[in-house]
């Protein structure tokens, strides 16, 4: 504080001056920030009042002219008038500022109760008194309210008997205490009962003795203190009675007095008068009182001086000379009076009074030491820093060793803006740190935009506090998030649902939330408002309050209020170093305070009203104190250091948990320095403070040294950099001063942030150091002081973005890369320090207590059957003839369902893969270590294992990841030569065996079952040197190696795997010899092998069978391998049988002898032994098992332990005989299929896992299967592996159909693997890990992938439930909802060149080589201009009310101008509109579907402006003809393809490719404005008088973010919607213009490739205003999702795609279809269409087109498209549900037809359509019933409310295909086209037949006419 010049002159003094010594307490009342009271709560009181009698004629001026006159003597007695009120409250501030604390009031009783009752107040003088006391309260004056001065009421002077009585003026005294305390306590602290005990006692009957009136005073004040503390407890106030000095020797003589001063006075108040010219004083009374016990504390009530004038004059140096007076005897002086130096000048109209100037002027030059020392009562933080001011540094720093209370709190912290991101993602509002950001004024122009993207990654972050064994996560909520604006008006939805989600899943986790409501994130609008300087903030913060506590509280049980509100109001408002930058240190920042305290209040008591007593909550507010540590012990250094604390944890602590005010010493500097200091609290306003908290939060970092300061801008910091130099010794006493300082409110601590800022990298030994120090701190202070702490919070849980320092300050337990866009959290040293200091709850290492620890894992039964031998082909073959007929939609289709309650999800590893430590501790070297340590090896990059993931020294890293992917159990393998160096028994490493044991116990106490595996390859180099595996007496070693296992682990381990993998043992190892011991033997040792494997695993089985499981009562079994092998030919018996050999030689190699009878395979004895024979062997190679062997083998496994990774293609082969081989003894080939996706070693084939668990259920019958090892091994080692997430997700789920559909007895599933290791031969160079292992970090560390939260959301949901979204949802469309189907003219029409049709870039494009597959045209198609009444009869069949169609131009205009109209063109589309309408089908007219006139493109095409007047003059030639037919025109489909696949790719007519950076853009400009003309035509020219509807078809797919977790996928998929759908919506829908985004990237990319302007085309602002608005409604096309990311386009690329920078793919879990781009994805549908609502305001949508394809085939059976429509069109009833303004649904499309380039090959057609009949019939396909009863039921019935009539439908009428309908024909069968042809052709040769035989007639009646007249010529010539 200040720092004085000591100046004494004791030789100045006289002897008489000693009379005034107490006067030097005068100089404490102006630093009250030197002043202690009584119990350290309340400030040193400087007293004035009443009003001086030379300030009674000023104010008498003052009211002269309202008629009113004070005397001294009435305001002595009854100065409460209103007037004088009014007058006085300037006075009054004016003795605040001068340095008065109190002023005294005096109650005159005989006016308060003129008749003595207190039933019967004078309510006037009440409420004037009131407002007396709350004008004195505004102006920051505490009254000294005294109940008797002078006057008594004559009730207290009477009696009823006429005897007055003691007694009866005690009680009546007592009553009138009683009702002031009632009437004015609430705004008095501090009482007096008597000021003048003489005049009372004379006021007093005087017949009565001296002695009575004592007594009856005595008995009064005795009755009045009692009823005040017994009935006013919670005012916590002070009671006293004033004595004069003089009289103190007579009181003190008096025993009643004795007591009444100890019992009865909280303080004592004397009445101090000084003679300065008399030689006798009061000092020897005021000695006695020192003889009290205790020590009495004293007030000056009233110091009066007399003959001191010149002294008083010169007040300044009077008071400091007197100060070495003041040391002779110490006397508690908790006040003085200050009346007599007050100096009140009377010549100004403003009154006013103050101290003298030179008084004040010697402050900043005297040394107050002396004064300091006088307090014998000191100041809280003068106990507790005297408490450890002498402890030396090795007292200090003694570490203590004990354990927290039980329930106390382990947690991490983080704040909303620090790790959030997606600053404007969905909805969320601007704060002022995102302008703060993009203002550029973080250190290197950092912006909180992504931070750490915590907003799209919860599961991973609460996944990290698991991992943490975190207990309580203190969050903030963004308020911009939840209220964009800031007012409760603008609830954004999907904020809120955000953080249900985020408190969700830590109450899933079993972690607390806390919940802070304000984190220094103000929305920007509340600023832009003014604001925490504006008030009306306060009562948004309260509405927002209001709306967290209603939402969230029923789950949300502490709430924080304000997070660290120093930082905001003092760096935010102050120093402007923080957000929102304002720099006004002496305004603003008190103002800011100011408000967030009253918003505390009001929000603690809206939760302590409206929800506490439902939701049992807590709310609290952290506050930020470190703690200050004086530099010296100097009293001004002390001083500096309690006001360093007082300024920031006692500015808001203080008002809240004291007395509901600032700090008067806060108060008192800040006046002194000259500063305005904070606003005054309303009385009312201080009792809403007072009490509002139900717990302090404190943060912490580092102790300050203070010295004594000079005034500044604050006290006690000098800058924002608090936590430099740490020093945890500072948190005990801040804890200790905290607990004492706000003793009385009775509140617990919570440590809610201590940290340590460091750099970026994992080694933070200091933070670990610091964190180990902090928590002992507060460890003592619970343990040693009593101190009430509930939490230890660390800040923070990630590193995020901190502020001004940006991404520089790394507070993180875990580093976030914050280069990566996927934001990837790696955990440092300290999150595994702090995991386990929560594990022991603090210092005391517990030891296991195994005996008592319970079994986690209940075995299934076992199932005891003996099976027999397997047939040839084995009866398995089933699963062949029920699988592999099965058509890829069956096959693939996904399947949503969960697991049996107790299945065990589980990660897998092994010990030579991860452990390192190769040669540490004793262990003895493997035959992997031997192997790798061997040069010419053939590991890649002579990777080895020494060190390998280093889990042998990272057990707690370890624990941590399987903590944090919730794994139910850990598999993993013992290394044989780490517990027995040389392999056998005589050999233990208690070394080995200590690291065993603690990874078993730190397993059991995170509940996670291990499964361990005795031998996984790595065999004892020492006994490979004996021969290994091929040696027999490896059995009896392995035996007693199992055995000690058992004894020493079996306890804890209740499931155990004798071997892994024997197979690639037996063949790798000892056939092919590229495994250790690289022995090369093909066609003899792996049998050897094998057969010494099986016998020594059922060794070990017996072994653990009859000693060990009925205590353990564990499961016992073998890992098997194996892949899927699926017949090439699955109809050829013969490639069956390969298939089956294929998994009886690997498989059941093992699998037969142990599960089955104890022996082989037929199929491996019978092959072996064949070909044996045939190279002229004696025996088979494959050894023989005796019948005893046998029996002791068969059953030897519990359950059946599989580990699968993918699937071959097998076929039968005939392979050479020698050299002889186990790989030739199979007789097969395997292969794959190109089409599957390829990994890092084999290819994802997930429907092979079904298959192989089927067959193993076949063929060793209803066993416990558990998969013990599954996964994909990836070359590159990114985080975000999402290939290894459609690996999990689709083979998962074929284990989950095998469970669910097929009856398999699957119980777990294992993943491999936990984290990235040594992958044998390839060393490090694959990747199978959940968890990335940084194999160039010294470290290891360790950082989960994306399907690590993936894999743990599996395992949350126990698999793969239906989500509530995807369930089917039964009911119907609203009345009047339009169902319709469609199709367009080229692709149905034919009819290429028919009367008049001009050419089309269509007819041109399928004209021309290579575009067009098959070299397909439309040219016929459909033939649908020939064909109108059968397109009518498959409308009917659909039972549609719509047809969509589109118009050729070149048809209508055959040059594509208005020169010549094709009347014979239009004359159809006029024949067809009728007979729609004859049918009561209503056309829906698409004027242009991508055909333009092949004329047009001549001249330029779209990309020629001129096309805007062309088509406007085509849209008025059908509007003018055909319009008052049509009401529903569209103007242009999908005007992307025309733009983009069109003009970009040219994958599409006119077929332009080679400018795509340029062309699309202005096509699609031209398209727009083309629309825009048309629209308005019709709406100006046609509407009125045809009343249509007209608008655009725009297509678009829903893109979904790849990695949903990752903010630059998020922006990524929004990215390709809008430039996609909002490429041509946003104009049309929004604004006239394109979006943002787009016109943004185009822009930026342009300029960077050195353009000067945007590639993109601008439109003028006319062209804007006619663009915008032209629709009717929303024409819709959609068909399929994809998943989205960001990529980066080199900038010399000119091109839509690398404008976009999107990449995309799809799920491998959806559906395919006949077309390579769409996928079977429904929710998409439901998604888009709810995004074009909240996109463009929910307009009328038309879906007009949608539908699947199919490829090759004429099945009229055509499952996927029902499939397809029925959960697309379920999608849009939901989407109607969610309010989405759909008015119809039309179905692409009616028939097969030219699918553009792909031609006839994909068929998207309800009716079927044979392109190889002439007639091209269209024949109704399955889906055709299906749409119909759509369209009938007007949606989907439920089947709950039994059958629907509209489901009962008319039998369509049958329209067999000709390739399909068989007839007998002559004898013959022919299908129905050649039976056709056949008719045609009998036909024809009976017309010829016919003609035949007529003209022979002919011939002969002509001839016979002939002779006729011939003969009768001869007759007559006879004649």
């Amino acid at each position: 504080m200040y720092k004085y010049q000591r100046s004494l002159h004791p030789q100045h003094l006289s002897l008489e001056m000693e009379l005034v010594w107490n006067v030097a307490f005068v100089l404490l009342s102006s630093f009250p920030c030197w002043a202690v009271d009584w119990e350290s709560t309340q400030n040193f009181i400087a007293a004035a009042g009443p009003l001086p009698s030379d300030l009674i004629q000023d104010l008498n001026h003052l009211l002269n002219g309202q008629g009113s006159n004070l005397t001294a003597t009435s305001l002595d007695t009854h100065i409460c008038n209103q007037q004088l009120i009014n007058a006085s409250s300037e006075y009054f501030a004016s003795l605040y500022a001068s340095g008065v604390t109190h002023y005294k009031i005096f109650l005159p009783w005989a006016q308060l109760l003129p008749t003595g009752s207190s039933q019967e107040p004078d309510t006037s003088t009440v409420q004037c008194y009131r407002r007396l006391l709350e004008v004195l309260r505004a102006a920051h004056l505490q009254p000294l309210v005294i109940l008797h001065h002078q006057t008594l009421p004559k009730q207290a002077l009477a009696s009823l008997s006429g005897v007055w009585k003691s007694n009866l003026f005690a009680d009546l005294f007592a009553d009138y205490a009683l009702f002031a305390f009632h009437s004015f306590g609430d705004l008095v602290e501090i009482w007096f009962t008597f000021s003048d005990l003489r005049a009372a006692m004379e006021d007093l009957p005087h017949q009565e003795s001296r002695s009575s009136h004592f007594q009856a005073i005595v008995d009064a004040h005795r009755k009045a203190y009692n009823v005040y503390h017994e009935n006013f407890t919670s005012q916590d106030g002070k009671l006293s009675v004033v004595l004069r000095v003089e009289d103190i020797s007579e009181y003190l003589l008096d025993s009643s007095w004795q007591q009444i001063i100890k019992d009865s006075t909280d303080f004592l108040s004397l009445d101090l008068l000084c003679d300065c010219q008399s030689n006798e004083g009061p000092p020897q009374e005021l000695s006695k009182l020192q003889t009290i016990d205790p020590k009495v504390k004293v007030f000056i009530f009233s110091l009066k001086l007399h003959n001191c004038i010149p002294l008083k004059k010169k007040s300044s140096q009077f008071l400091f000379n007197i100060l070495e007076v003041i040391n002779k005897d110490r006397v508690l002086t908790i006040g003085f009076d200050v009346s007599e130096f007050l100096q009140c000048p009377s010549n100004d109209k403003k009154r006013y009074c103050s101290l003298p100037e030179d008084l004040i002027g010697q402050m900043d030059q005297q040394d107050l030491s002396p004064v300091a020392t006088l307090f014998e009562t000191p100041s809280v933080y003068q106990t507790v820093w005297q408490m450890f001011a002498n402890q030396s540094e090795a007292e200090r720093d003694l570490f203590l060793n004990d354990t927290f209370p039980e329930g106390f709190l382990w947690g991490a912290a983080t704040g909303a803006f620090n790790v959030e991101g997606a600053w404007a993602e969905d909805g969320r509002g601007e704060s002022i740190w995102d302008r703060f950001g993009h203002q550029g004024r973080a250190e290197n122009k950092s912006v909180p935009d992504v931070a750490s993207d915590s907003y799209h990654k919860v599961e991973y972050d609460v996944a990290l506090l698991r991992g943490l064994r975190a207990q309580v996560y203190k969050f903030s909520i963004s308020w911009s998030r939840i209220f964009p604006t800031g007012y409760k008006s603008s609830i954004n939805p999907r904020g809120v649902a955000y953080y249900n989600k985020l408190i969700d899943s830590l109450l899933d986790s079993h972690i607390e939330p806390m919940v802070t409501l304000f984190h220094w994130d103000l929305p920007q609008v509340l600023q832009d408002h003014g604001g925490w300087q504006n008030e009306s903030v306060v009562d948004a913060f309260v509405d927002y309050a209001a709306f967290c506590f209603a939402t969230f509280g029923n789950r949300v049980k502490l709430w924080v209020t304000f997070h660290e509100p120093w930082m905001i109001s003092y760096a935010g408002y102050g120093t402007g170093e923080h957000a929102p930058g304002i720099s006004d240190p002496e305004g603003a920042s008190f103002k800011v305070a100011h408000a967030i305290l009253k918003a505390h209040a009001r929000a603690w008591h809206l939760y302590d009203d409206r929800h506490r007593g439902r939701q049992r909550g807590r709310v609290g507010l952290v506050l930020n104190a470190d703690w200050a540590e004086p530099a010296s012990a100097r009293p001004e250094d002390v001083a500096a250091a309690e006001l360093h604390v007082l300024a920031t944890l006692g500015w808001f602590a203080h008002p809240l948990l004291a007395d509901g005010d600032y700090p008067g010493p806060l108060r008192a500097w800040l006046r002194r320095c000259g500063a305005p200091g904070p606003p005054d609290f309303r009385p009312a306003e201080r009792r809403l403070l007072r009490g509002a908290a139900d717990f302090l939060g404190l943060t912490h970092g580092a102790p300050r040294p203070a010295a004594a300061a000079r005034c500044g801008p604050a006290p006690g910091r000098r800058g924002l950099s608090l936590r430099a130099h740490p020093a945890p010794w500072g948190l005990r006493r801040l804890l200790r001063y905290a607990s004492a300082q706000y003793a009385a409110a009775r509140v617990p601590l919570y440590l809610a942030g201590c940290g340590l800022p460091g750099g970026p990298g994992l080694e933070d030994a200091h933070r670990s150091d610091y964190l180990r120090r902090a928590a002992n701190e507060a460890l003592k202070a619970i343990k040693l002081d009593s101190v009430d702490v509930r939490s230890f919070i660390v800040r923070s849980l990630i590193d995020g973005f901190e502020g001004p320092t940006g991404y520089n300050q790394r507070y993180g337990l875990h580093y976030v890369n914050f280069s990566d866009s996927s934001r990837p959290r790696t955990p440092r040293k300290s999150a595994y320090f702090f995991s386990s200091l929560i594990e022991k709850n603090g210092f005391l290492t517990k030891e296991p207590d195994r005996p008592s620890q319970s079994h986690i894992f209940i075995p299934p039964p076992k199932i005891q059957v003996t099976l027999g031998p397997s047939e040839v082909p084995s009866k398995a073959k089933v699963v062949w003839e029920k699988f592999s007929s099965q058509s890829k939609f069956e096959r693939d289709l996904f399947y949503h369902g969960t697991f049996r309650d107790d299945f065990i999800w589980g990660v897998s590893s092994s010990a030579y893969q991860i452990e390192g430590g190769w040669d540490a501790d004793g262990k003895g070297p493997s035959i992997w270590d031997n192997f790798t340590h061997t040069p010419g090896n053939s590991v890649i990059n002579n990777d080895n294992g020494d060190i390998a993931c280093d889990s042998y020294n990272k057990l707690e890293e370890d624990l941590t990841m399987l903590r944090t992917l919730r794994v139910k159990s850990y598999r993993f393998s013992l290394s044989w030569s780490r517990i027995l160096p040389t392999g056998t028994i005589d050999s233990i490493n208690k070394y080995g065996v200590d690291y065993y044991n603690r990874l078993i116990d730190g397993l059991l106490a995170n509940s996670i079952i291990p499964m361990v595996t005795l031998h996984h390859w790595d065999l004892p180099q020492a006994l490979q040197d004996i021969g290994g595996w091929d040696n027999t007496s490896l059995i009896e070693l392995f035996d007693s190696y199992a055995d000690f296992c058992f004894h020493t682990f079996g306890d804890r381990v209740q499931f155990w795997m004798t071997f892994n993998e024997p197979m690639y043992q037996a063949w790798l190892g000892y056939g092919e010899g590229i495994f250790p011991p690289n022995v090369k033997d093909p066609g003899y040792a792996p049998y050897r092998i094998a057969h010494n494997i099986i016998k020594a695993h059922a060794r070990v089985y017996h072994t653990y069978d009859e000693k060990y499981r009925p205590s353990q009562r564990g499961v016992i079994s073998l890992s098997l391998n194996t892949h899927w092998m699926e017949p090439k030919s699955p109809n050829l018996p013969r490639d069956v049988e390969a298939a089956d050999r294929a998994m009886q030689f690997g498989l059941g190699w093992f699998a037969h002898p142990i599960f089955k009878n104890g022996d082989y395979p037929d199929a491996m004895k019978w092959t072996v032994g064949n070909r044996s024979e045939l190279q002229n062997l004696a025996t088979s190679r494959l050894p023989s098992f005796t019948e005893e062997e046998k029996r002791y083998i068969r059953n030897t496994a519990d359950v059946f332990c599989l580990n699968t990774y993918s699937s071959k293609i097998v076929a039968h082969r005939t392979p050479q005989l020698n050299p002889p081989s186990y790989e030739n003894d199979q007789e097969r080939t395997e292969q794959d299929d190109n089409s599957w996706p390829s990994t890092a070693l084999n290819r994802a084939v997930p429907w092979g896992m079904r298959r192989v668990l089927n067959w193993i259920k076949e063929e060793y019958g209803d066993i416990p299967i558990y998969i013990t090892e599954n996964g994909v091994g990836l070359k590159k080692s990114q985080i975000e592996d999402i290939d290894r997430i459609f690996f999990y997700k689709t083979y998962i789920n074929e284990a989950l159909k095998a469970y669910r559909l097929d009856g398999v007895n699957l119980r777990g599933y294992v993943a491999w693997s936990l984290m990235d290791n040594f992958e044998w031969l390839n060393g490090y160079s694959v990747k199978f890990g959940l968890y990335q292992v940084d194999f160039n970090d010294a470290h290891r560390p360790r950082t989960p992938r994306t399907s690590a939260i993936y894999y743990t959301e599996v395992i949350s949901n126990n698999g793969m439930p239906l989500s509530r979204e995807d369930e089917f949802l039964y009911g119907e469309f609203p009345k009047g909802f339009i169902w319709s189907a469609a199709s367009a003219a080229y692709q149905i029409e034919g009819a290429w060149r028919a009367d008049g049709k001009g050419l089309s870039i269509w007819d041109t494009y399928s004209h021309t080589p290579l575009r067009i597959a098959n070299d397909d045209t439309g040219d016929v198609a459909c033939d649908s201009y020939h064909k109108i009444q059968e397109d009518l009869v498959a409308l009917k069949n659909l039972g549609v009310s719509h047809y969509r169609f589109s118009i050729s131009w070149s048809r209508v205009l055959p040059d594509g101008t208005t020169r010549q109209i094709n009347e014979k063109g239009l004359n159809y589309y006029e024949r067809l509109i009728d007979a729609l309408l004859g049918a009561n089908i209503i056309p829906q007219v698409t004027i242009y579907h991508w055909d333009l006139p092949q004329a047009l493109q001549e001249v330029g095409g779209w990309e020629n402006d001129t096309i805007v007047q062309r088509f406007k003059e085509y849209a008025d030639v059908l509007f003018k003809r055909l319009g008052d037919k049509v009401k529903f025109w569209i103007t242009l489909n999908e005007p992307y393809v025309i733009a983009n696949l069109g003009h970009g790719y040219g994958t599409a007519a006119p077929g332009i490719s080679f400018r795509p950076g340029t062309a699309p853009y202005i096509v699609g400009h031209n398209l727009l404005k083309a629309h825009a003309e048309a629209w308005h035509l019709y709406n100006d020219v046609y509407r009125a008088k045809q009343r249509g509807l007209i608008s655009i078809t725009i297509s678009s797919d829903w893109a979904e973010p790849r990695d949903p977790s990752k903010q630059e996928d998020v922006e990524a998929a929004r990215r390709y919607v809008q430039f996609m759908g909002g490429w041509f919506a946003h104009p049309i829908f929004k604004n006239g213009d394109y979006s943002e985004v787009m016109k943004t990237r185009i822009r930026d990319r342009s300029l960077a490739a050195g353009l000067s302007k945007s590639r993109l085309p601008e439109f003028t602002e006319e062209e804007k205003r006619r663009i915008n608005g032209t629709f009717d409604f929303f024409g819709f096309n959609h068909y399929t999702t994809v998943l989205a990311s960001n990529l980066d386009y080199p900038k010399s690329i000119s091109s839509y795609d690398a404008d976009r920078g999107v990449a995309s793919i799809t799920d491998r879990s959806w559906l395919d279809s006949g077309s390579f781009w769409l996928k079977i994805t429904p929710f998409g549908f439901r998604r888009i269409l709810n995004w074009l609502k909240e996109e463009y305001n929910n307009p009328p949508i038309y879906i007009t087109e949608n539908g699947v394809s199919e490829r090759g085939t004429s099945d009229l059976n055509d499952t996927v498209r029902i499939y397809y429509l029925r959960s697309y069109i379920n999608e849009v009833l939901k989407a109607i549900q969610d309010k989405v303004d759909i008015r119809g649904y039309t179905v692409w499309s009616l028939m097969d037809n030219f699918e553009w380039a792909t031609g006839f090959s994909e068929r998207f057609g309800l009716h079927f359509t044979n392109y190889s009949d002439p007639s091209i019939p269209r024949i109704p396909k399955e889906s055709v019933k299906f749409y119909a009863s759509v369209v009938r039921c007007n949606g989907f019935p439920d089947p709950a409310s039994g059958p629907h009539s509209c489901l009962q439908s008319d039998v369509i009428p049958p329209m067999e295909s000709g390739t399909d309908m068989q007839v007998k024909f002559l004898g013959w069968t022919l299908d129905a086209i050649n039976a056709e042809t056949a008719l045609y052709t009998l036909f024809c040769l009976l017309i010829i037949g016919v003609c035949g035989l007529a003209f022979t007639l002919y011939k002969y009646c002509k001839v016979f006419r002939k002779s006729s007249t011939l003969i009768s010529e001869q007759e007559l010539y006879k004649m």
